[in-house]
């Protein structure tokens, strides 16, 4: 999907949340692998085992927009927050951070490059992302969903 910035900063929900996790993190690299360990954790806890693709896409995802709140969204003494958010249809991943000069569009990266790599992973691995201005303060949050698979049975 092609990231969008939503008109008016709206970030289309879905259905009514059924679980929620949210928390800051220092917008360090120590912050970041928190951030990836602790949505791995919740999604099992949610009952999405450690060995399933869509815990293993979320949590990629995740240590993704974590990553790039670090390293591209970081202002000295700030923290980045994020929330995981799960609906009966989707789990949703949002990273907030306080640059809000910097929005992330994924680029072809050089071949030799270091970096680059990140949201073109996020974009072929979300069914849907996109950025956002952060509500009432400075700063942005970028967002992926992931679609759950229908239980069997279910129409």
């Amino acid at each position: 999907m092609k990231p969008r910035i939503p008109p008016h900063g709206h970030m289309p929900q879905r259905t009514v949340v059924a679980r929620e996790f949210t928390m800051r993190f220092t917008s360090t690299p120590r912050g970041a692998r928190l951030a990836r360990r602790l949505i791995s954790h919740r999604l099992n806890e949610w009952g999405h085992p450690y060995t399933s693709p869509v815990k293993e896409t979320v949590t990629l995802i995740t240590a993704e927009l974590a990553a790039n709140a670090v390293r591209h969204g970081h202002v000295p003494g700030r923290d980045f927050h994020l929330r995981l958010a799960e609906t009966d249809r989707v789990l949703r991943v949002e990273v907030t951070d306080t640059r809000a000069e910097r929005l992330p569009a994924p680029e072809v990266p050089y071949p030799d490059g270091e970096s680059g790599r990140g949201l073109l992973l996020v974009a072929a691995l979300a069914d849907d992302w996109g950025v956002a201005p952060r509500p009432a303060a400075p700063g942005k949050t970028v967002w992926a969903e992931v679609g759950l698979p229908t239980p069997l049975g279910a129409a």
